[in-house]
């Protein structure tokens, strides 16, 4: 039987095409899980632990208060350490020309062996005058050696920002050179700058202290050992003594939260292309079997036994199962492999580091092995049920008349009611972890259940055929006649477009949600604001900034008096309602001639308004205060119904004025760095006075999009081995019916008739089964979003009916699609010729 096994994969190796991508498909999405798990811990590290990677050993503080000076001395003194690096790094303000913004000013390593980023031109710091700065920086704001820019303290960064005034410890300095961007996602996003020690003390003071000491040991001592010595000299704890490795490891962990949610998700996914793949194998395989139906009951005929029958199909199985997760781990490594090195084209990401452990390769390849030989034992113990006799009568479909049919049912409504219980429960309490598997029981369970009225519904949808006579009749009577092949070939289109749907509804409604809560917590998209003994913005300025490309509104807020609520008295600032309109998202936030829109925090808990007082000169006027959806530092009211203090009110001078900006929501994060720079110059003000909390958004926004874009790509490989289901069942169906069909070719029937016999078929099939899948899918999207979104977002179901229907039609036509090439085999073929074949 052996022999017969391998003859069968040799001969009709075309059977198994489909069930080798199936199998090749979900094992790559596996291991390339793995591998992207362990790439991106091997990237992180090696961004993350750059300024590390020089070192021997990582000194860190043993708590918050930073490393002394003291400190720093007694480890630069030990018989064991050869170099030594204190790094002290503070934020400072820059100015850039036309540009004013924060950035990381750090000293420089007296040894150059200890410095963690590359000069790529120009110089080190020779004096305290001098500054290196990062390519991205010089390139954004065309700096080059020579270049003149002045470094504030942070301290003093922070009182003028609130004051518009002060100045502080100041650095003007000369750029000597330009050095690769720090490769450090907590830092990349700002301006980078390395000075002298005695450059980082004027801004921070000397005794402001180190956040780590990385050093170099002398040859033949050991690490152990240093670090027991290094932990007396300093009077602290091992723990925070540590090697590169340990060091980044534990930066790595801080920085994910000790958990890997990233992998958790993508092996749900993978979960998912493994259970269709599991489908398509099983259905495949059962074609492949009632195909059979007379050669192994010849088998039989002639000595084999019923488990020399079932060992041959599942040797069938073991033989594909192993070469397709083979292929599937080498498609993973080389696909990763690709996207690493097309990724580190990119400067940025010159860190990206390509990591195959060893779980990727075992868990693919036994996994993968597994899974086709469980699908295929179903088939197989069909196999083994053949008798003898069978070659001379067909075999009875399951049906709810026995005794299997009754046990599948029973298992079907089982899972599908405890899942749906499941769901339920994980979608109230936003539990994904319940939802998800609950969710996948009930759809397995609904599978299952699907021979006994899926092909009842296609009987049903066919008479909508009978008007295109006797093939559409022949069409809607052959889903009756065979539930088990309707059923096997609707249930591969079946899982693709639960899929499919699924996946659109819960991006609408997760993207409706973001939408709603970003709108919430972010008010205006930029805010500038100018203090009264700066002089305030004139309507040229603001007419200049209006004009700017982006920018869709300015509105200006007066201030109008103070408003009492509760025990808190705070300014109130008036907008009309026009301009609130326009600028503000959120109609909550929008103020009206009776009501002042006030921060979260004054109102008490589980409340959405309360009692308030509008105090404007010797006028006090009682208002309803209602909450914003974000915390503020004033109240809001409408300026259409109360006016703005006097010009020379004592309040305006200890205020700021403000003006709301409304910006073009297609704009990415660059344009509005760019945009935001433009309207601080076009008003007059430093760009630190001009906050963009729509950069926040967008980029929310951007992280949302690139997440959904990832789902997406990663379902629609469930979703491509779903659509290979389809197209392998129906050329099996046509293939077992040559006879069939050679038989209505015989009695009359013409060429023309056959293939729209088998066409109406189906998109009869097709058509139900997206359907059902679009329902199922609708009511899984919705769940699994509130799931993981109810928490801390309100949820609320959208449907997407537009790109449904395109699903049901596309379905549609990918079974006529799938038909073509089977039914022209089958008109081709003559009646003689197809009667004589076996």
């Amino acid at each position: 039987m052996l022999q017969v096994a391998l003859s069968q994969l040799k001969t009709h190796s075309r059977r198994f095409i489909a069930i080798t991508l199936a199998v090749l498909l979900a094992v790559a999405f596996l291991s390339a899980t793995l591998m992207v798990n362990a790439s991106t811990q091997a990237s992180l590290k090696a961004s993350i632990g750059q300024a590390y990677a020089s070192a021997d050993l990582v000194i860190s503080p043993p708590g918050n208060p930073p490393l002394t000076t003291s400190a720093a001395a007694a480890v630069a003194a030990s018989p064991d350490v050869v170099e030594s690096y204190a790094q002290r790094s503070l934020y400072v303000q820059t100015d850039l020309g036309s540009a004013s913004a924060a950035a990381f000013l750090r000293n420089m390593p007296s040894f150059p062996s200890l410095e963690p980023v590359e000069l790529r031109s120009g110089a080190w710091p020779s004096n305290d005058q001098e500054v290196v700065v990062d390519s991205k920086t010089a390139e954004r704001n065309a700096l080059v050696v020579g270049s003149k820019t002045t470094l504030t303290g942070q301290a003093v960064a922070d009182a003028s920002s609130a004051t518009g005034q002060g100045a502080g410890p100041q650095l003007v300095a000369t750029v000597s050179g330009i050095m690769a961007a720090s490769a450090d996602p907590m830092s990349s996003g700002m301006a980078q700058f390395v000075g002298t020690p005695a450059a980082v003390d004027k801004l921070s003071g000397p005794d402001a202290g180190f956040s780590s000491i990385s050093v170099n040991l002398k040859a033949g001592v050991s690490i152990a050992a240093a670090k027991d010595s290094l932990a007396r000299s300093l009077d602290q704890r091992v723990e925070t003594i540590l090697t590169p490795d340990e060091k980044t490891t534990e930066e790595v962990s801080r920085f994910t939260g000790g958990s890997d949610q990233l992998t958790i998700i993508l092996l749900a996914f993978a979960a998912v292309a493994l259970l269709v793949a599991a489908l398509v194998v099983s259905n495949t395989f059962s074609v492949l079997v009632a195909q059979r139906t007379r050669e192994l009951a010849l088998l039989r005929c002639i000595g084999a036994s019923r488990k020399q029958v079932r060992n041959s199909v599942i040797v069938e199985a073991l033989v594909v199962g192993v070469v397709a997760s083979v292929l599937g781990v080498l498609a993973a490594t080389g696909t990763m492999a690709l996207v690493l090195t097309l990724l580190r084209q990119n400067p940025d990401f010159s860190f990206a580091t390509l990591a195959v452990p060893p779980s990727a390769i075992i868990a693919g390849i036994l996994i993968g092995t597994l899974l086709t030989v469980l699908a295929a034992l179903v088939p197989a113990r069909a196999a083994t049920a053949v008798a003898p006799l069978a070659a001379l009568r067909p075999v009875d479909d399951t049906t709810v008349h026995t005794t299997g049919g009754r046990v599948r049912l029973v298992i079907g409504v089982v899972l599908v009611l405890a899942g749906g219980v499941g769901l339920v429960v994980g979608g109230i309490s936003a539990n994904l972890l319940l939802a998800l598997p609950s969710g996948a029981a009930s759809f397995v369970g609904f599978l299952m259940a699907a021979t006994l009225f899926v092909p009842k519904l296609v009987s049903l949808a066919g008479t909508l055929a009978r008007p295109a006579g006797v093939p559409g009749k022949m069409a809607a009577a052959n889903a009756v006649r065979n539930p088990r092949r309707t059923t096997a070939t609707a249930s591969a289109l079946l899982i693709g477009v639960t899929l499919v749907t699924m996946m659109m509804t819960g991006a609408a409604t997760a993207r409706h949600a973001f939408d709603t809560e970003l709108d919430g917590v972010y008010l205006v998209d930029i805010t500038a604001q100018s203090y009264s003994d700066q002089g305030t913005v004139t309507d040229s300025q603001m007419t200049t900034a209006a004009a700017l490309p982006g920018v869709e509104h300015i509105a200006r807020l007066q201030l109008v008096g103070l408003v009492n609520a509760g025990d808190t008295q705070i300014p109130a600032y008036g907008i009309s309602d026009a301009d609130a309109a326009a600028v503000l998202a959120n109609p909550a936030n929008r103020p009206t001639p009776k009501s002042a829109v006030l921060p979260k925090s004054l109102l008490p808990k589980d409340t959405t308004s309360t009692s308030a007082s509008l105090v404007a000169g010797t006028q006090t006027t009682n208002l309803t205060g209602t909450a914003a959806t974000t915390n503020g530092t004033y109240a809001l009211v409408s300026l259409d119904a109360f006016g703005p203090v006097a010009a020379d009110d004592p309040l305006r001078m200890q205020e700021p004025n403000p003006l709301w900006i409304k910006v073009d929501p297609s704009l990415d994060a660059n344009a509005l760095l760019d945009l935001r720079q433009s309207i601080a110059t076009a008003l007059g003000l430093d760009e630190y006075q001009v906050s963009g909390a729509v950069l926040e958004k967008v980029t929310f926004g951007q992280v949302i999009d690139m997440l959904l874009l990832v789902v997406t790509g990663l379902l629609a490989v469930a979703v491509f081995i779903a659509l290979i289901g389809v197209a392998n069942t129906l050329s099996l169906s046509v293939l077992e019916r040559t006879r069939e069909n050679s038989l209505l070719r015989a009695l009359g029937l013409t060429r023309g008739q056959l293939r729209g016999m088998l066409a109406l078929e189906a998109v009869l099939i097709a058509g139900v089964a997206a359907i059902i899948g679009s329902v199922l899918g609708t009511v899984y999207g919705w769940a699994g979003a509130q799931s993981a979104l109810g928490s801390f977002a309100s949820v609320t179901a959208v449907i997407p009916w537009g790109q449904i229907l395109a699903v049901v039609a596309v379905a549609a036509i990918a079974g006529l699609l799938a038909s073509v090439v089977p039914a022209r085999r089958a008109a081709k073929l003559s009646p003689v010729e197809g009667l004589a074949m076996d």
